[in-house]
C-alpha cells in the first residue's frame, strides 16, 4: 500500500515560495529601475563625454538589468502559477531556473569584458578623467544602494534556515544580488583605473582592472551555476543530512527502508519518497508521525510492503 503524504492543505497548494517572496519581487523590480535609469545616464555621459569605458559599463549594467528582469518574472510567473495542478510539486523551482539562467548571463559578461579588456591593452581609448570619475562614482552610489535593498532577504535565507546549505537560498534573488555586487565590483574597479590613470597617465590600468573584475565575476557565475544547478538536477549536497534523519527515525525493530529518494522542491522544502519493507507494517500515518519533526520535508509518498 501507498500514501502521498503531504503536510499542505492541497496536494497542488504548494508554498514552496518563500515566506518574502512578495518582499523580494518588488525589492527586485525597484532595483531594476533604479539599475535601468544609471544605465541610460552612463551610457548618456560616456557618449557625451567622449569616455567608451563608461558607454561600456553602461551597457554591461544594461545586461544585469535584463538578468535581474529574468528573476523578476519569475517572481510572478510563480506566484501566478503557485495553485497550477500541472506543477506537481509546485513552482519553487522557477527561482533557481532563472537563477541558473542569469548565472549563464553573468558568464558571458564576464568573457566580453576579459575580451573587451584585452582588445584595449593594444588600442589603448582616450577617457575625460573628470567626467568620467564623476559618473563612476554616482554609479557605485547606485549599485551600493541597490545591494542594500535585496542584502536583508538575501543574508536571512543564507543563515536563516537549520540546513546551512546554498541549496536552501532563494537562488532567484542570490542571482540578482551577484548581478548588483558584480556592478558594485567593476564600478570600483573602474574608478582606480580612472583615478590612477588621471594621476599618473597609465591608460593600460583600466583594462588589467578589467582583466581583473571579469575573473571574478566568472567566479561568482560559476559558484551559481554549481548551485541552481545541482537543484535543477535533483542533487543533495554530500552534507545534506536529510535522507539520514529519514533512515533514524523510520527504520525501527523489523521497518526497513528499501528505497529512498529525497529531492528539493523548493527553498527550504524538500520532498521524498520512502519504500519500506516490514514484517509487521504499521499504518502510513504512523509512518508520516515518525517523520512529523523534519520540518524541511514539506510533500511525502510512503509504500510498504510486507516482509515474505
Amino acid at each position: 500500500m501507498s500514501a502521498d503524504l503531504s503536510r499542505l492543505a492541497s496536494p497542488h497548494d504548494h508554498i514552496f515560495l518563500g515566506r518574502n517572496h512578495d518582499r523580494n519581487e518588488r525589492r527586485t523590480w525597484l532595483v531594476i529601475a533604479i539599475t535601468a535609469t544609471m544605465m541610460v545616464i552612463e551610457i548618456t555621459a560616456g557618449s557625451l563625454f567622449g569616455s567608451m569605458a563608461l558607454v561600456a559599463d553602461g551597457w554591461h549594467m544594461s545586461t544585469h538589468a535584463g538578468a535581474m528582469l529574468i528573476a523578476a518574472l519569475a517572481y510572478a510567473y510563480a506566484r501566478r502559477n503557485a495553485g497550477n495542478p500541472r506543477f506537481s510539486f509546485g513552482t519553487g523551482k522557477l527561482g533557481d531556473l532563472a537563477g541558473f539562467a542569469s548565472a549563464v548571463v553573468l558568464a558571458l559578461i564576464a568573457l566580453l569584458i576579459g575580451w573587451e579588456s584585452l582588445m584595449r591593452l593594444y588600442n589603448p581609448v582616450a577617457i575625460s578623467f573628470p567626467q568620467a570619475i564623476s559618473v563612476a562614482v554616482i554609479g557605485l552610489g547606485v549599485n551600493l544602494a541597490c545591494a542594500w535593498l535585496l542584502r536583508d532577504d538575501h543574508d536571512h535565507h543564507h543563515h536563516g534556515h537549520d540546513h546551512h546549505h546554498h541549496d536552501h537560498a532563494d537562488n532567484n534573488l542570490r542571482a540578482a544580488y551577484l548581478h548588483v555586487l558584480a556592478d558594485a565590483l567593476t564600478s570600483v574597479l573602474a574608478i582606480v583605473a580612472l583615478v590612477l590613470g588621471s594621476l599618473y597617465g597609465w591608460q593600460w590600468m583600466d583594462p588589467a582592472m578589467g582583466i581583473v573584475g571579469g575573473l571574478v565575476i566568472a567566479r561568482w557565475s560559476w559558484g551559481l551555476i554549481r548551485d541552481t544547478g545541482r537543484v535543477l538536477l535533483d542533487y543533495l549536497p554530500e552534507d545534506e543530512d536529510l535522507p539520514g534523519e529519514i533512515r533514524t527515525a523510520i527504520e525501527t525493530g523489523t521497518d526497513r527502508i528499501t528505497d529512498l529518494h529525497v529531492w528539493q522542491l523548493g527553498p527550504g522544502h524538500h520532498g521524498a519518497i520512502v519504500s519500506i519493507r516490514s514484517a509487521s507494517p504499521l499504518a502510513p500515518s504512523e509512518y508520516r508521525a515518525r517523520l512529523a519533526h523534519i520540518h524541511d520535508l514539506s510533500h511525502l509518498t510512503i509504500e510498504i510492503e510486507g516482509a515474505a
